[in-house]
């Protein structure tokens, strides 16, 4: 498919063949780079309030459609987020960034970015991480519905059911998703729900975009082994949550995996922080990304 919605100003949407997929992104800019990553059910779209604040500060941004969603490609496999991590780190060496890059991931992009900056520390400069649980460091807490945790886990994860249910209502499912996990009223006007829907419509679009959750399981084994075997994260961490969704849960799972760690908590928003408080998250997120990567006195 192509991305027929209208792009940011000084934006250009482009296509590559990265570890095998056809990936689109959105960029723009000039200056250091910053990869943004978008979650479920969600495309570069996610991240349009921002982009345009992000190079008039003089970065770089690239706002690419994760496997499977968006102008993307719908690959049978690969939706673990060590191999979309790969994805991202061919796609950036396509267009000559090969290290320097801050990485901004919302929900599932925030799952993608971590393990893009477990994988490769020498090569991210900041990390964002906002509005997820990770897999292995207290996602599965969140997705244990005995004890109080969301049902949607399980639920995307059971092969063929919710393609099976949803086909035909994506609008109907995702006006009444935004709406259960958005605090700001009108993020998600009727024609922004058509839109997002569009990409998402169809057996093998829902199909693509469910693979996403299909492999949390394996992601979290991964992220467990790294940890307990001391592994750490080395450069600055923020770790952002909305003031109604989940607030301080994310930063204080991370309070051994990130020794640089910075949490911050959006007033009023819900889960969709980019879209709710673009406002607000920027001035979390602009001060962050400009301080020094690395602690005085180190080269």
């Amino acid at each position: 498919m192509s991305d027929e919605t209208p792009l940011p100003d000084g934006f250009e949407s482009i296509t590559v063949t990265a570890n095998g997929t056809r990936l689109h992104a959105v960029v723009g800019g000039s200056g250091a780079p910053v990869l943004l990553l978008h979650g479920w059910p969600q495309t570069w779209r996610a991240w349009r309030h921002l982009m345009p604040a992000l190079t008039a500060h003089g970065y770089r941004v690239v706002a690419p459609d994760l496997r499977g969603t968006g102008a993307s490609g719908r690959p049978p496999s690969g939706y673990d987020k060590d191999t979309q991590a790969e994805d991202m780190r061919e796609f950036l060496a396509q267009l000559g960034i090969h290290g320097g890059v801050r990485i901004v991931g919302h929900d599932i992009g925030g799952m993608v970015a971590f393990a893009y900056a477990r994988r490769h520390p020498e090569e991210v400069e900041h990390l964002v991480l906002a509005e997820l649980a990770l897999p292995g460091l207290g996602l599965e807490q969140a997705m244990d519905v005995a004890s109080g945790g969301l049902f949607h886990f399980g639920f995307f994860m059971t092969e063929e059911l919710p393609e099976l249910l949803l086909e035909g209502r994506e609008s109907d499912f995702l006006t009444w998703w935004f709406d259960w996990l958005s605090a700001v009223p009108g993020t998600f006007p009727p024609e922004e729900v058509a839109t997002v829907a569009s990409s998402y419509r169809g057996h093998e679009a829902l199909r693509a975009g469910f693979a996403h959750y299909r492999t949390l399981l394996e992601d979290g084994r991964v992220n467990r082994a790294w940890h307990e075997t001391g592994g750490t994260l080395p450069m600055p961490v923020l770790a952002v949550g909305g003031e109604h969704s989940t607030g301080t849960r994310l930063a204080d799972s991370l309070d051994t995996v990130a020794p640089r760690l910075t949490g911050a908590v959006i007033s009023g928003s819900g889960h969709f922080v980019p879209e709710e408080r673009p406002d607000a998250f920027a001035h979390e997120l602009l001060p962050f990304l400009s301080a020094p990567a690395r602690p005085a006195g180190r080269v």
